[in-house]
């Protein structure tokens, strides 16, 4: 029975309330109605508190200039990692720090099912049903898998951490729907987890490199040690160091918690002034670089035909483009069934192994397209 609540049609008329003080949106979706009702809300100077990740990935920065124009608060500690405040931390506990770096597993629902496919060498589709029945995958998951909520994430950690204008255009997104038991064991294999990172770092060029993908991580890393639906996140600052937190990054209770938060600051009149810790127009346009622009080493899965002379044909592609193998291992099955190769290489870029990978695919050994992963030392 709602007959006791106030109700509305439109919600552009909540914030036309002369009875409403603050305006919590929780709907989500990157345009309207929670577009409107925000932007009502900020020019009727009420306070806004927003769980909408993508909403803010997309309009942040306008949002932010309305924001300022209209002395009205814009909060959003919910929009990333739920109950972890990761937003508070970066934009005051670290507001005397220059940012090199901030690595991150945002979505719970990639780090379940990789978690889930580790422990029990399910495949990825049979796990990503269980995780639907279990309601921590969305009937239509795309969004979560193919990388693009953490790039949601991500574009906002990174407006804060490195003063930039938020551009998620500007992302690279690879989602972990590819990832096979056999890399998970693979990776096992060599001391390795793969987890879904966002990774966010300044080049030494001064560009921004922003980046959604299945990572190998050794298992040494505090990150590797993020499990079920389960998000952490790695600072690194110039003078703080590492700070890691971790925490339930998605559900009712790590929501409520961040959107009350956020209601104690206004109630308390600390909110910030500026949503993305300094001014818009201090915000620096994002020269954004790619995957091609990353530079480490790289795991290769390959599928060939069980034939002498194959990695005879692969090893002078990888000469040609610089890479040199550090570990190799050839996983035989049944005979004359195709083999699988996997190789993990010394540093090199994203561009050398987009390059060999297009060329090792033009074999005629070579059954399926090479799936590729980087490696993270942290």
């Amino acid at each position: 029975d709602i007959s006791g609540v106030v109700w509305v049609d439109d919600p552009v008329d909540i914030a036309l309330r002369s009875d409403v003080d603050v305006v919590v949106e929780v709907m989500g979706g990157d345009g309207d109605p929670a577009l409107s009702l925000l932007r009502a809300a900020l020019k009727a100077h009420k306070p806004v508190i927003t769980a909408n990740k993508a909403l803010l990935a997309q309009h942040g920065f306008s949002l932010a200039q309305l924001s300022e124009d209209t002395h009205t608060p814009l909060l959003f500690e919910a929009a990333v990692a739920g109950g972890v405040p990761v937003i508070k931390a970066l934009r005051e506990g670290l507001a005397a720090n220059r940012i090199d770096a901030l690595y991150g597993i945002l979505n719970g629902t990639c780090n379940y099912i990789l978690s889930t496919m580790e422990k029990t060498g399910q495949s990825f589709s049979d796990v990503l049903v269980e995780a639907q029945k279990l309601g921590y995958a969305e009937a239509y998951p795309i969004l979560d898998i193919g990388g693009g909520d953490s790039g949601h994430k991500l574009v906002l950690l990174s407006a804060l951490a490195f003063g930039t204008v938020p551009n998620f255009q500007g992302l690279s997104i690879n989602g972990i729907e590819h990832v096979q038991a056999d890399d998970i064991m693979a990776a096992r294999d060599f001391d390795y987890r793969i987890k879904l990172i966002a990774q966010a770092q300044r080049l030494a060029d001064g560009r921004l490199l922003q980046m959604v993908a299945p990572t190998l991580i050794p298992k040494s890393s505090p990150l590797a040690h993020i499990d079920g639906a389960l998000n952490g996140i790695e600072i690194i600052a110039q003078s703080a160091g590492a700070s890691f937190m971790a925490g339930r990054g998605a559900g009712a209770g790590p929501t409520a918690s961040a959107v009350v938060a956020d209601l104690i600051d206004i109630a308390c009149g600390r909110s910030m002034p500026y949503i993305f810790g300094r001014p818009t127009t201090e915000l620096e346009p994002c020269s954004p670089a790619n995957f091609e622009d990353w530079s480490g080493g790289f795991y290769l899965r390959l599928v060939v035909c069980d034939k002498p002379g194959v990695l005879a044909d692969i090893a002078p592609i990888l000469r040609d483009h610089a890479i040199s193998i550090d570990s190799m291992v050839q996983r035989g099955q049944s005979p004359n069934q195709p083999v699988k190769i996997i190789i993990l290489t010394h540093d090199t870029t994203g561009k050398a192994i987009n390059g060999a990978i297009a060329a090792i695919a033009k074999l005629d050994a070579v059954l399926e397209s090479p799936f590729v992963m980087p490696i993270l030392t942290l």
